[in-house]
Parts: structure tokens; C-alpha cells; sequence
């Protein structure tokens, strides 16, 4: 946008017909837009051929002036105009490490700052603390992430959470950036998908790679967004990839991380929630042994409304976890969905399901008949570390959304960050973000460093501990946002369309991949048996 025009000039455009403004020195000509305005064309009448910087800063977000920007910018006042951006270094692929000789031998210098540096708005390694976890691969991927977020998601979020939905180009460009076959836990898949991630070397690739996409994409937040992408996908594919057949994995597999087709994960029943044991979705082999006939429910699916595979878990045999197996479903006659109304995670796609005598070939089967307890527990570990990530962002999220607005908002003559009472509520919120992001980094450390396993026994009860930690910080957080905010954190749309969405995303984070109060449990339980083992004395 290279047109620059005098104050003068612009001033001269304040009528109905020719109505232009200015937003932080760029020019818009809002004269066709007036009509659509939110709040009237009135409002915009008024700052006609004026600076409206600050009333429009009163009132929007930075997405708002990302989406309209292109539409409605046709120029900058003289002076005003950005400077051309320098050009980007190259990133230069280092020869491949295993993630526990890379984060190691790393020197002990920070990385380059990133994003708005306000204090705890990002993790302390965006901000010039040095840590043992990142190199320039996580800073770039980091950077291209984000630069894919602004321009593709950020402005239309308000959008799709009217309409429950996100379009599926998006869905399909996280496969073709190579993002979805980043994001399974068992590093990247070379050989099932043409398509890399521009910014890392695919033998590089490791958890606090996964890490970062997951991070980034829920700086939207919007749960509803993340699981639209990654909900399903990322815990519906990981036991196919590990455990199903070649055939099967190399006849679906790459389809799905390519963006083509869709998988979830379906547990959950309308009785049997985290109590897995006890499902009751029969799966019998057929007189003739090549099939297996399944009936039965499952309740609150992620991304079930779209699926085109399903990963279901199936009772076999008898009564207990030693009767259940796990078995790759296709969608096909005998498959009913049907999406949930749920209070928040708007556009994930939560379903009911209905199997109905479904016929499942006998080759569909993921794991050993009767052993499929292991495999379910085995991807736990990892969903969770998925709901820890999100969650600990979105408490960023609540927390950097209510720093910028305190630092605008006025009462009693003052600015809100002038007021102790508001300080506090920050100061608390930090505190409880910055001690879950430090657990989750050394846990993240300690699943690279340990085999499949080995993680599976021994961090189990650590990472069922620390998503309690992470949904009641999240559920922390937003509380605390939505009372600075006041009335516009009840509102949705405007500045506090992010923590009014967050507010009501919280229970969708609490609840699934085992509730707050089972995941507590569980810590201490498996934290005594693996320490028994190791000689514990009491």
C-alpha cells in the first residue's frame, strides 16, 4: 500500500458518500462499509476524516483491523507507512540429533525474542531466557506458524464460532504444510506423506516441535478451532499409526494427514466415560471369522460429525479391561452420527454415534483382540499431553488478553493496571501459568528421553497430575479475565471476544481425557505403585 495522502486531504472525506478514516496512520475508506458497521454507520459518521485510532482501539481487537485491512486500507498518511520488512535468513537444516543429544549439546544462549514481550504473555524462551529444550528449527517453526495463524485464522475466528464450523480448506492446508503428520508422537512420517514442514528437516523433528504447532495454533484462543484441526486427528490416528497392521496403515494412513479424510477417537460412552473398563459397544466375530459385527453407542466424539474413520474401542470378550479390543471403523452402512449441542468447544464437531450390526473386517483390528486396554492407555498419555498444552496457552491467553486490555481500560481516573487489586489478579495468574508450562517442558524432556514403555508406566500418573494442573490454572485464568473485562468478557465479539470464549471452553477442557478429579486420583495411585518398584521407603 504505497498512496500516502496529507491529514489535510483526508479531512476533506466526512460525508456519507466519501467517508474516510485513519487507524494508526493507515487510511480506510469505510464509505461502503458504514452500513455494515456493528455499532451503526453513526459511529463511523462521526470520526469521518478524522484520527479514529483511539475510539476504534476502544472498542476492537488487532484481528479486526487484520481482516478489514485488505478490504478497506487505501493508503497511509505521509510518514505513516511501515518500513519494508528485511528479508528472511534462510534456516539452516542442521545434520539430524535425536531430541535428547539436540536439547543437550544446545548452547547455553538464549534465542532471539519473539512476539510483544509482555512480561509472561509467552513462554520465557520467546522472551530471551535461555533454555535446554529449543534451537533455531523450534524458533523458525515457531515463527511460520504463527505468520500461517495471523493471516489464515485469526481474523475469521468470530466467524466460524457463529457458524460452529471452520472451512475445510484450513483443515486440509494443516496437512499440506505438513503440520497433522508433525503432531502423532512418533516423530514424522516420511514415508506416508509427500509433504513436509518448509521451516524443520523431518529427521529433526521431535515432541518440542509438536510443542510449538500445538502452542501456536492455540494462541487462537478458540478450543473450538483446535479441535476442529487437531481434536480427532491427534487421538484418533496415533494407535492406527502404532499399532494397526501395515496394510491398514498404508491404505488409510496417508489420506488422513494429508488433509483428505478425516479419523476420531471413540470411547466415551452415554455409561462409560472414564471408566473405560466397563464399555459395553459389543464387537462379535461373524460365523464365517472374517468380520466382526459391532453395535452399540458412543457419546461426545470429537470431530465424529465428520469422520470418515473411526477408532473405537469394543468389548470382545468378557467382563473387565481384559475384554476389550480396539477396532478401526469406516463409515458405512450402519454408522449414524449425530453432532452435540455443547455449552463451548464450538465447531469440534462433538457427536453421538450409533453402530448398528456394522461389519468390521477382521484385518481392521488395532493391537491384539482382548489386549486393546493397553493400546487405549498407551494414547492417553498422549491426548493429555495435547489438553495440558492447549490449556496452558489458553491460560496465556486469558492472562495477555487482560494485561493489554487493563493496560487501555480507565476507572476512577486511572488506568486499571494502576490499581493493586488488578495487579494481583495478574501476578496470580502468571504465577500459576509459568509453573505449569515449566512442568509440562521437563515432562515433554522426560517423555523423549524414555522409551514408549518405559513413559507409559513410570509418567502416567505425573501427566494425569499435571492436566489437573493445566485445566484448573485454564479454568484460573479465565475466571480472572473475564473480571477484569467486565461486562465486555460477557459479551461476545469485541476485545474480549477471546476470554468470553475461553470462559465457556473450560469444562470441555476439565471433563474429557479424564476428569479433574480422577486425574488427581490416579497421580497419587500410580505415582505409589511406580515407586514401590523403584524401593520406596515410608
Amino acid at each position: 500500500m504505497s498512496k500516502t495522502f496529507k491529514e489535510a486531504e483526508v479531512a476533506t472525506h466526512k460525508s456519507a458518500d466519501s467517508l474516510w478514516i485513519i487507524v494508526d496512520g493507515g487510511v480506510y475508506d469505510v464509505t461502503k462499509f458504514a452500513d455494515e458497521h456493528p455499532g451503526g454507520k453513526k459511529i463511523l459518521q462521526r470520526v469521518g476524516g478524522k484520527d479514529a485510532s483511539t475510539p476504534f482501539w476502544k472498542y476492537h481487537n488487532a484481528s479486526i483491523l487484520k481482516k478489514y485491512q485488505p478490504k478497506l486500507q487505501i493508503g497511509w498518511i505521509e510518514g505513516k507507512a511501515p518500513a519494508a520488512p528485511a528479508p528472511k535468513a534462510e534456516v539452516k537444516k542442521a545434520a539430524p540429533k535425536t531430541v535428547a543429544a539436540t536439547t543437550s549439546s544446545q548452547p547455553k544462549e538464549a534465542l532471539e525474542t519473539f512476539g510483544d514481550l509482555i512480561p509472561y504473555g509467552d513462554p520465557n524462551w520467546y522472551q530471551g531466557y535461555v533454555s535446554p529444550y529449543y534451537n533455531e528449527t523450534h524458533a523458525a517453526l515457531r515463527q511460520e506458524v504463527r505468520e500461517w495463524m495471523e493471516e489464515k485464522v485469526e481474523p475469521y475466528l468470530s466467524e466460524w464460532e457463529k457458524a460452529k464450523f471452520v472451512p475445510t480448506e484450513i483443515y486440509k492446508e494443516m496437512g499440506t504444510r505438513g503440520y497433522l503428520p508433525g503432531l502423532l508422537g512418533v516423530g514424522f512420517p516420511e514415508s506416508l506423506t509427500p509433504y513436509t514442514v518448509k521451516s524443520v528437516d523431518p529427521k529433526q523433528w521431535d515432541l518440542f516441535h509438536e510443542f510449538v504447532v500445538t502452542d501456536e495454533i492455540s494462541r487462537s484462543g478458540s478450543g473450538g478451532f483446535v479441535w476442529n484441526v487437531i481434536g480427532g486427528f491427534g487421538i484418533g490416528l496415533p494407535p492406527v499409526v502404532k499399532f494397526g497392521k501395515k496394510e491398514l496403515v498404508e491404505r488409510i494412513v496417508p489420506g488422513i494427514i494429508q488433509g483428505d479424510k478425516r479419523i476420531c477417537l471413540a470411547i466415551t460412552e452415554p455409561d462409560a466415560g472414564s471408566d473405560v473398563a466397563n464399555l459395553t459397544c459389543v464387537a462379535k466375530k461373524s460365523e464365517c471369522g472374517k468380520f466382526y459385527i459391532v453395535n452399540g453407542e458412543k457419546k461426545w466424539i470429537t470431530n465424529g460429525i465428520w469422520a470418515d474413520y473411526f477408532t473405537v474401542a469394543v468389548r470382545t470378550g468378557g467382563p473387565g479391561m481384559n475384554g476389550v479390543s480396539v477396532l478401526l471403523i469406516e463409515r458405512g452402512p450402519g454408522v449414524t452420527t449425530r453432532e452435540m449441542d455443547c455449552q463451548g468447544v464450538h465447531g469440534s464437531g462433538t457427536t453421538y454415534i450409533t453402530f448398528e450390526d456394522v461389519k468390521v473386517p477382521v484385518e481392521n483390528l488395532i493391537g491384539k483382540e482382548n489386549a486393546g486396554f493397553k493400546v487405549i492407555m498407551t494414547n492417553f498419555n498422549h491426548e493429555r499431553i495435547g489438553i495440558i498444552i492447549q490449556c496452558t496457552r489458553f491460560a496465556r491467553v486469558c492472562y495477555e488478553e487482560a494485561m493489554k486490555y487493563a493496560h487501555k481500560r480507565k476507572t476512577f481516573g486511572k488506568p486499571l493496571i494502576e490499581h493493586p487489586v488488578i495487579r494481583l489478579k495478574l501476578a496470580h495468574m502468571a504465577r500459576q501459568i509459568e509453573a505449569t508450562h515449566a512442568w509440562l517442558e521437563n515432562i515433554l524432556y522426560q517423555c523423549s528421553a524414555m522409551g514408549e514403555h518405559e513413559a507409559m508406566l513410570r509418567l502416567g500418573g505425573a501427566i494425569a497430575g499435571l492436566k489437573a494442573q493445566a485445566t484448573t490454572t485454564f479454568e484460573f485464568c479465565a475466571r480472572e479475565a473475564v473480571q477484569i473485562f467486565g461486562g465486555i468478557g460477557y459479551t461476545k465479539g469485541g476485545q474480549g471476544s477471546k476470554v468470553e470464549r475461553l470462559y465457556r471452553d473450560v469444562r470441555g477442557y476439565a471433563i474429557p481425557g479424564g476428569s479433574e478429579e480422577i486425574m488427581l486420583d490416579l497421580s497419587i495411585r500410580q505415582g505409589l505403585r511406580v515407586h514401590q518398584v523403584l524401593g520406596m521407603k515410608l
